[in-house]
């Protein structure tokens, strides 16, 4: 069992990742949590960037949707959140980050992957990565080495920016980013988690004021940690962590990665604390 003490320091600590697993949807749907591999409890790994990344105390309240992702999953799932601030699908390679996670994966475990933020920065040559060629193949090479180990990949659209146009239109930001990791998840038969799509519309339900409450915005003087207040359109509070969390849990269970057992909580309200 897992305590919510464990959850939020596995998740802050950004525990090694592991990946999921290669059976069939349904299979994995139905299977009771906790029954697969021989570690016991199967683990959801995320690799991803500052969105869905723990946060240090510091940067409180600064929240990633990973730190909440617990909360929504069975206790016999466990999270191990490997996702860092600032990496794109190829930094978080080269820096030898996805090694640990491929060592410490096993089978029947899930592997979430979400870059897309940080790919989009061509200044950058550590970072950035064509839509259509090096994003892909490095996206790639995250699910050839989870289904090599026996796990499952699942692959994310980025979570959208908070934007919204003069006639209080929600605006995508990622460009082509989205429709290319749709595209490799239908060749390669990789469930696909379209969070791009589903936070859109979400914004949009909320429009651009009441859409604040999700993200990072602090008045002056409202947090020690922003003494000057902080507007920030990409990155969550915890409300905004926890809706983005539930989004995917529900996504997981609707793509029949995960079944009904192996969620909870997906309609009760969590306490921002």
């Amino acid at each position: 069992m897992i305590s919510r003490r464990r959850a939020l320091a596995a998740t802050a600590a950004a525990l090694p990742l592991a990946a999921a697993g290669v059976p069939p949807a349904a299979a994995l749907a139905q299977e009771p949590p906790g029954s697969r591999g021989p570690h016991g409890a199967r683990t959801v790994f995320v690799a991803g960037d500052s969105t869905a990344a723990g946060k240090s105390v510091p940067a409180a309240p600064e929240t990633g949707w990973g730190m909440a992702l617990p909360f929504f999953l069975h206790e016999r799932l466990e999270v191990a959140n490997h996702a860092v601030n600032g990496r794109s699908s190829k930094s978080f390679i080269d820096e030898g980050r996805l090694a640990p996670i491929l060592a410490a994966i096993r089978p029947g475990d899930l592997l979430l992957v979400q870059f897309g933020h940080n790919d989009q920065k061509r200044a950058d040559p550590a970072r950035f990565t064509e839509p259509w060629t090096s994003y892909q193949e490095h996206l790639l090479r995250y699910v050839t080495g989870a289904r090599a180990r026996g796990a499952r990949p699942v692959l994310l659209t980025s979570v959208e920016r908070r934007r919204f146009d003069a006639a209080g239109t929600a605006v995508a930001t990622h460009g082509a980013y989205p429709a290319a990791v749709r595209a490799l998840a239908a060749e390669h038969g990789v469930p696909l988690l379209d969070m791009a799509a589903l936070s859109l519309a979400r914004w949009q339900e909320l429009g651009p004021e009441p859409s604040k409450e999700y993200f990072h915005w602090l008045a002056p003087g409202e947090s020690p940690n922003y003494p000057d207040g902080v507007s920030d359109n990409t990155h969550f509070c915890p409300r905004g962590a926890i809706e983005v969390a539930r989004m995917t849990v529900r996504a997981l269970r609707s793509e029949q990665v995960l079944g009904a057992h192996a969620t909870r909580r997906l309609s009760a309200h969590i306490p921002e604390t």
